[in-house]
């Protein structure tokens, strides 16, 4: 139930955040993305913990390709 409340923020996040937030992800895949898989593959909280670790990354001069 958590799981599906957090992850309906993240799509709401996705379709309504401008877009000049959404389009300067550094990461591939983008960071809302990376937090979507990550719940999926460690479950709610150790998804959220990466997801939120990656956002703190999310700066010059990281980047590139990164799945969780």
């Amino acid at each position: 139930m958590i799981a599906k409340l957090i992850k309906y923020f993240i799509y709401i996040y996705q379709k309504y955040a401008p877009t000049d937030l959404r389009q300067s992800c550094r990461f591939e895949p983008s960071c809302s993305n990376y937090m979507l898989m990550a719940i999926d593959k460690y479950g709610v909280w150790r998804g959220v913990l990466l997801g939120l670790k990656r956002i703190a990354r999310c700066k010059y001069p990281n980047g590139g390709t990164d799945y969780p």
